[in-house]
Order: structure tokens, then C-alpha cells, then sequence
């Protein structure tokens, strides 16, 4: 049974829902052929269609999502990328750490609330494939949005790094000791996942341009021609209005921006998208720019389209954004957890992606499961195995440290929480030195943050959400090598938590243990034997 603390918070959340709606999507997901870039590849598609269909609620919302995996060859899976899941995190998503994949010819249901508005996406959190197609945007729109008058119309804008190849080749070839630690680079951009990037752009109209980044390696950077973007909104969260030449858009990362169309403007304005396939755009000796997309700001089509130039990239400082709601940081701390990230060598001789030394191994059993099955065991991070697992407790207020000692810049997103960026500093600082003093009074939130080569990042949160929350890279390929540690959030009050039918059928087709520790011992939970220790270096998904 539930304690009841979690019934509490379960009763509260559906008594707000009255009035609220339910939003239902029936998907199969199944291969397509596309080619956005002119070269034909298979990808995954929904309802034999691609692109993947939006998906659009209001806050306050449920979202029903049954998903039937029509793929023949692969696993399959969702995760609703910056929807905190509130109540109910065997919705997240991640496979081996909130539930078990679905197996081709099976099915799940996502069901959700929507509990804060702002642009989010969904995508394939199993075997690589979102970078294969499966992602869509997820817009949940605000009855009180704050910026409400101020646009006329709004537009989804996604960015991407395109690849030639399948996910599993791609990492197959990357996870060799041969290949040591490069990443595969991308054969293209493409916007709007291969559109024209065409905008109507009327004469006194101003646009809310949603910019979604579903790239699986590169950062985006983006420019108006003389037209300033401003910034109302990063990731879920309001900003203040902040007008800005440039942005820089990490993989995963979302920007709400408005752009006028005022009354001198008379002809077709171009914009650019440059992927970013350098380690440290900044700080680089000569940083490349090889891959460019020029979409428009149409106003007629009969006049001339032209290119746009950018000189340099200077793209808008984001930790510096100021919260629209002008909260003040959390506080006082409770707990701090510092994550070392570099890159390392498994057993095997092949190169991972590692924090404090360790890359993240899936294990037997879904880390979900372990912690609803072991009871008061379930705070004791042994038993969770090779997950990089760390423990917090409910209601503590939570300092993430994370020390990137890596040359390149690396986007990490948190799973559940929006975060408050307390510090990010110029490349080259160094490890966090401990100080607190310079910490931003009133951080802006969001759930990816680009930390900067040889330098640290402190993000903070309150753990209000009981569940098992990832942190990790966002560049698809790092996940791949390790980059992911697991924040066990008030486990205390998940102990007996129940899964649906359809999610615990899947494990039984896959023969995947659904109770115990990591290797699924259910007698003594701190007994480590059967932990999978060793990444499997014969990677199939």
C-alpha cells in the first residue's frame, strides 16, 4: 500500500483537476521513410506518418497517450521531456529506470497531468531513437498567461542535428576502444524537421516563435535579421522580457520568443540556424561553422529571399535571465550532490562518459521497482547498483554540483523538476570552489543548462516530487557512453507504490524482474550479488 503521505498529495492534486480535461492520443509507432534533408532513411514515425504529430493540451490537463509498438525490431518507450509528472512518475518514461521497455507487437498508456504550461517535447527515451525520429513537440498552453495580448499568432520552430545513419550502427561504431571517446558528428541541420523554415510575417502582427531543440549532438545558434527576439520563457519557465541579438540553443532546450513585424519593415527577413559542432564555441581557436540553414520571415512571396550573415557568435548569456515571477532562491540547503564528470575507460577498454568515476549501468531490474519493493531498505543506495544513484529526502532543498572537466560545453537536464541556475560561470574556471557568495538572489529556472568546458555549474531544487528522477547529458551520444546519474527522490514515501498492468505486462513479455534490488533479490536486498558492473560491450539498444 501507499503511505499515506503520497495518498495525501494524490487527492490534492485530483482535487484541483475539477473542471479540468482529458486530452487522448491513440499512436502506433512504426517505421517510415523520409528524407528531410533529400536523403532517404528509415525513421519512426507515428500512425505511419512523419514528422511525429504535435501534442497540444491546456494546463490542467491529463494527457492520455496509448501507445501501441508497431515497430517489429525494437523496444519502444516516451518520455515527456520537462513535464514534472506529478503523482506519477512510472510515466516518465526512461527505460530500466521507470519502467521496462515495450516490446514490438505490445502496448502502454502514458497518462498525465499537465501541471504547468510552456514549450515541452516528447521523445524516445530507449535505444538511441530519437535521434531515428520519435519526438514531437508537447505545447500545454496558460489560461493566465502572463504575456497574454502581447502576440497575435504562434509558431513552432524546431531545430535539429540530422543523421544519415541509424542509432544503433552510430553507437555500435562509437563504443569501440578503436574510437576512444569522439562522438559521431552529424551529416546535417535541419528545421522543422526538413520544412522550408517559411514564416508568415504580417505588417503589426507580433509572433510567439516556440524554438525547440531536438538535436542529439549540436547546439543551435539562431539570428534575426534585424529583429531582436524576446524572451519570455526558457524551458517551462517565464522570464522577464529579455531582448536578445542571438541565442545559443542547446540540444533539448526550449526558448519562447516574440518577434514584431512593425511598420517599417517592407521585405522578406532572413534567419539563421548554425549548428554549433564545436568543443567551446568561444573559446576555440578557430571555431567551424559547417553546417547552415537560412529559413525566412515572409512578408512576400514574390520579393527576394536572401541569406543572413552573422560576423560573430555572441550569443545571449541565459544565466542571467531574471524569473518573471521574481521568486528568490530556495533555501536553506539541506543536502548538496557533486557529480565529477569526465571521460573514462570501462573494462573493456571502450570509452564511457562517467560521474565520480562510474558510468550509469542499467540493471536487472527498473530503479522504479527497487525502490517500491524493499522497504525501509530503499534509502540505502547499495541496492540500487551501477546507477550512479543518489539519495535525497522529501522536503529537502537540494544543491546539484556538477564539475564538468571535459574541454566542451555539455547540456545536463533534470527529469521532474524545474531548477534554479544559482551559478554558471566562463569556461575555464574550474571545479566548483564551495564559495556561495555571487550566487544569483533571484535564478532563473529551467531543466537544461549548458555547463562550459573545464567549469561547474550549481543547480538547485526543492524535492517536492517524490520519484526516480534522471540527470543527465543531453547529447544522446553521451547518454549512450554513461552521462546519467539517478536522483532517488523521497524513496521513504514510495515504498509499496503499484504500477499499472500493462506496464508490469511488458516486463513479463521481456522477462525483466519487477521487484527486489538491482539484480531482482527480494530476500536480502543488500546482497550485491548478480549487479550488473561491466557495460555490455556488445551494445544492441
Amino acid at each position: 500500500m501507499l503511505l499515506s503521505g503520497v495518498l495525501s498529495l494524490t487527492f490534492l492534486s485530483l482535487a484541483s483537476l475539477a473542471g479540468a480535461g482529458t486530452v487522448t492520443y491513440n499512436w502506433d509507432v512504426t517505421w517510415v521513410n523520409a528524407a528531410p534533408d533529400g536523403f532517404s532513411r528509415p525513421v519512426i514515425g507515428i500512425n505511419n506518418q512523419w514528422p511525429c504529430p504535435k501534442i497540444e493540451a491546456t494546463k490542467g490537463d491529463i494527457v492520455v497517450v496509448n501507445l501501441n509498438n508497431k515497430l517489429g525490431n525494437e523496444t519502444t518507450g516516451l518520455h515527456f521531456h520537462g513535464v514534472n509528472q506529478i503523482n506519477s512518475i512510472e510515466m516518465d518514461g526512461p527505460s530500466a529506470f521507470t519502467q521496462c521497455p515495450v516490446p514490438p507487437g505490445s502496448t502502454i498508456q502514458y497518462k498525465f497531468l499537465v501541471d504547468a504550461a510552456g514549450t515541452y517535447w516528447y521523445h524516445s527515451h530507449n535505444m538511441g531513437q530519437y535521434p531515428d525520429g520519435l519526438r514531437g513537440p508537447l505545447i500545454v498552453h496558460d489560461p493566465q498567461d502572463p504575456y497574454q495580448g502581447k502576440y497575435d499568432e504562434e509558431v513552432i520552430l524546431t531545430v535539429s542535428d540530422w543523421y544519415h545513419s541509424q542509432s544503433i550502427p552510430i553507437v555500435q561504431n562509437m563504443l569501440t576502444p578503436a574510437n576512444g571517446f569522439r562522438p559521431p558528428f552529424p551529416d546535417t541541420v535541419i528545421v522543422n524537421e526538413g520544412g522550408d523554415g517559411q514564416i508568415n510575417f504580417v505588417k503589426g502582427k507580433t509572433y510567439r516563435i516556440r524554438i525547440i531543440s531536438f538535436a542529439a549532438f549540436a547546439s543551435a545558434m539562431l539570428h534575426f535579421d534585424s529583429h531582436a527576439m524576446n524572451v519570455i520563457m526558457n524551458d517551462g519557465s517565464y522570464i522577464k522580457n529579455n531582448s536578445a541579438n542571438q541565442l545559443r540553443v542547446a540540444p533539448a532546450q526550449r526558448y519562447d520568443v516574440l518577434i514584431s513585424a512593425i511598420d517599417r519593415d517592407r521585405r522578406n527577413y532572413p534567419y539563421l540556424v548554425a549548428l554549433d559542432v564545436n568543443k567551446d564555441f568561444a573559446n576555440d581557436a578557430a571555431p567551424v561553422w559547417p553546417y547552415n540553414f537560412t529559413g525566412q520571415l515572409v512578408m512576400d512571396k514574390k520579393l527576394n529571399f536572401t541569406n543572413d550573415v552573422v560576423g560573430a557568435f555572441r550569443p545571449q548569456d541565459d544565466s542571467n535571465f531574471a524569473p518573471y515571477d521574481d521568486a528568490s532562491a530556495f533555501g536553506p540547503v539541506t543536502k548538496t550532490l557533486t557529480m565529477n564528470f569526465n571521460f573514462c575507460t570501462d573494462q573493456n577498454g571502450i570509452g564511457r562518459a562517467c560521474i565520480n568515476g562510474q558510468p550509469n549501468i542499467p540493471q536487472k531490474v527498473p530503479t522504479l521497482y527497487t525502490v517500491a519493493t524493499t522497504g525501509n531498505d530503499n534509502t540505502n543506495p547499495i541496492i540500487y547498483g551501477a546507477v550512479n544513484p543518489f539519495i535525497v529526502s522529501a522536503s529537502d532543498i537540494v544543491d546539484i554540483v556538477i564539475n564538468n572537466r571535459d574541454d566542451a560545453i555539455h547540456p545536463f537536464h533534470l527529469h521532474g523538476h524545474q531548477f534554479q541556475v544559482m551559478d554558471r560561470p566562463r569556461s575555464g574556471t574550474g571545479d566548483y570552489p564551495g564559495r556561495t557568495n555571487g550566487f544569483a538572489k533571484k535564478p532563473p529556472m529551467r531543466d537544461v543548462i549548458s555547463v562550459n568546458g573545464r567549469s561547474y555549474a550549481v543547480l538547485r531544487f526543492k524535492a517536492d516530487n517524490p520519484g526516480v528522477f534522471l540527470f543527465h547529458c543531453h547529447i544522446e551520444w553521451h547518454v549512450e557512453m554513461g552521462l546519467t546519474a539517478t536522483i532517488i527522490e523521497a524513496p521513504e514515501l514510495l515504498r509499496g507504490k503499484t504500477f499499472p498492468a500493462d506496464h508490469l505486462n511488458n516486463c513479463k513479455l521481456l522477462k525483466i524482474p519487477i521487484a527486489g534490488n538491482a539484480a531482482g533479490n527480494t530476500v536480502n536486498v543488500t546482497d550485491t550479488t548478480g549487479f550488473i558492473t561491466v557495460p555490455d560491450p556488445n551494445y544492441i539498444g
